[in-house]
């Protein structure tokens, strides 16, 4: 195995960006007392901070696999979208930070303690996104979006793939509240709308090139619903393989033909006409309190306070690191001329690392995801003290929501092991992939990265697993991707290993043009410039990046941030304990303690080092 500190940034990068930055504080050690009931008492308060959220959530109930006894009558919900709901989920959660902060902790074991310390740092920066005027904030979650519907964000995206996905279709009460989630959608839709309009009139207009993409993921959205598309076919095949009788095609048709297909024909009226009235200014910076929204959608990102300057910088000096790296393995592969993301470009052309195209190329796609996820799940031993085992399915995005989609995602194991960890692949056309960018792909989807950690996040309170942040998640994505490059993922193969470092430099670029396109005044075609010359990836991918940039402000910066503070831990464990230290160990130390802000992940560092 690699030695830990032969990583792929510069000792500078890790000590010193990051560490003059984030001011991120030390919690104290383990707490040696744990009087009768405190902790016990802190457990159940944490308990009801999750179900007031799964009340305002109901799909995040049903994806968790916990809408069941009790609360089953969460499977029947969707929740309400209007800025009224919105209001209400943000009365909550400050009525339960008040609480959570009120609550005595001293006697709670270490677990707990870090418990209230995500929820009160969540809560806190999800309220200050509910005090900004417009725009949809995450509570415990990755995507903030400014603009309620776009071509990424909203319900007539969200739901036919959430229903299709996580609603479970076992029995005739499954199919029954699979209706009435259908029922629902039209006031989910029409609340969306409402807050649409309530933007417009303070002057937030997306840009043009986003609008256009919009209509054009609405209309097919739109003619799939008419002509008894994904929401009907849905629940119609899955009711029929489960022997479950019922006119379920015909109730289904009626709600989404009459009710659904005119609410989505109100949204997209809408967004002609914003579409009228756009221009092309693709940053933050040109919307109303576009400047203090994206100071705070970097807040949320990174879970830091560095500034958009800062993280800019760290992006670039991050790019030349990584560039430095690719450069003797492209010219060993007799690549010579242009920077190394311009040499990448040339890699790719070449026909030895494409798939086939077509279905044929789709099918070759999955079977090499599937090869690579066996073979890193037989590694994990090697870099964990304790394994777990999560079945990981390969799946294509819907074709209806690949051209706004992004390359990949992933997603955990319900808790209660119905649903299998997921990789979503998008196979819109072939040619978006290579073997050697495929491999480092499964890594950060799959295993070590999203479906793995969350495995082990199912394994903690209710509250843990609802409460996920970017700068964790996507950092120890990209952190999985250099476990598997230490493991031997790409020891034989030094195409692999470039594009493993291609995928690096990839994040680099995101800081650079996120924040040049919402803090610098970059202009839409700049950005897609600069990333597809520095990271070697083809326009068409680089164009559907930036433009998820402009939809998703601040979202892009958390990967490399997070990922650099988890090295920063390490070297810092590894210089503390000397001759103790375990690289195993400090994996278990880090997925155990589970998805936190970045500062509440060096307190558990903190803790282990001290064991």
């Amino acid at each position: 195995m690699t030695d830990i500190t032969n990583v792929p940034l510069s000792r500078r990068q890790l000590m010193g960006a990051l560490g003059t930055t984030t001011a991120l504080t030390m919690l104290p050690g383990c707490v040696t007392t744990t009087p009768m009931g405190t902790t016990a008492s802190g457990q159940a308060l944490l308990d009801e901070f999750a179900w007031n959220i799964l009340e305002h959530e109901p799909l995040r109930a049903t994806s968790l696999g916990v809408d069941t006894g009790d609360r089953a009558y969460l499977r029947s919900r969707l929740g309400d979208a209007s800025e009224a709901g919105q209001q209400a989920y943000a009365d909550t959660l400050r009525a339960d930070l008040a609480r959570a902060r009120a609550f005595p902790k001293d006697g709670l074991d270490p677990a707990t303690r870090t418990s209230f310390e995500v929820v009160e740092s969540a809560y806190s920066t999800a309220i200050e996104g509910f005090e900004l005027p417009y725009g949809d904030i995450p509570v415990g979650s990755w995507r903030t979006a400014p603009y309620p519907v776009i071509q990424n964000v909203g319900a007539y995206i969200d739901l036919p793939r959430a229903l299709d996905s996580n609603h479970p279709i076992r029995d005739e009460a499954d199919a029954e509240a699979y209706i009435s989630r259908l029922e629902e959608i039209p006031d989910v839709l029409n609340g969306e709308l409402e807050r649409m309009r309530s933007a417009r009139a303070m002057g937030v207009i997306p840009p043009d090139f986003l609008l256009e993409r919009a209509n054009d993921q609405m209309e097919r959205q739109l003619a799939d619903a008419m002509a008894g598309g994904s929401l009907v076919e849905s629940l119609v095949r899955r009711a029929a393989e489960a022997g479950i009788s019922g006119d379920w095609q015909a109730r289904a048709d009626e709600i989404v033909q009459n009710r659904i297909a005119p609410a989505l024909e109100a949204q997209l009226a809408e967004l002609r006409t914003q579409a009228a009235m756009a221009g092309s200014a693709p940053g933050m910076s040109a919307q109303p309190h576009g400047d203090e929204w994206y100071r705070w959608s970097l807040k949320s990102s990174t879970t830091t306070d560095m500034s958009a300057a800062e993280i800019h910088q760290l992006g670039i000096e991050t790019l030349a690191d990584i560039h430095a790296q690719m450069d003797p393995i492209l010219r060993s592969l007799g690549y010579t001329e242009g920077n190394p993301g311009q040499r990448m470009i040339q890699l790719s052309q070449d026909d030895r690392f494409k798939f086939a195209e077509g279905d044929a190329g789709r099918a070759e796609i999955i079977d090499f995801l599937q090869e690579r996820i066996e073979w890193v799940r037989g590694e994990m031993p090697r870099a964990f003290a304790r394994v777990v085992d999560p079945e990981v399915e390969v799946r294509r995005i819907p074709p209806n929501e690949e051209l706004g989609a992004p390359t990949a995602y992933g997603g955990a194991p319900a808790v209660d092991g119905s649903r299998p960890g997921t990789f979503w692949i998008n196979l819109r056309d072939t040619d978006l992939h290579r073997t050697y960018d495929l491999v480092t792909l499964t890594h950060h989807e799959a295993i070590p990265g999203h479906v793995w950690q969350g495995e082990y996040s199912n394994q903690l309170p209710l509250i843990r697993t609802i409460l996920a942040f970017n700068a964790f998640s996507e950092g120890w994505a990209l952190y999985g991707e250099q476990l598997a490059d230490e493991l031997g993922a790409y020891d034989d193969n030094p195409a692999w290993r470039l594009g493993y470092l291609q995928a690096a430099a990839y994040r680099a670029v995101r800081l650079v043009v996120d924040t040049g396109l919402h803090a610098q005044g970059w202009a839409r075609q700049q950005a897609i410039d600069y990333f597809h010359t520095n990271s070697g990836v083809g326009v068409a991918e680089t164009t559907n990046e930036i433009d998820r940039y402009c939809s998703w402000p601040g979202q892009a910066t958390g990967y490399m941030v997070g990922k650099l503070e988890i090295l920063r831990q390490r070297q810092r464990a590894a210089t503390a304990m000397g001759s103790a230290y375990d690289l195993k160990d400090f994996n278990l130390a880090v997925v155990e303690g589970g998805n936190a802000p970045l500062d509440v992940m060096a307190g558990n560092i903190d803790r282990y080092i001290g064991t």
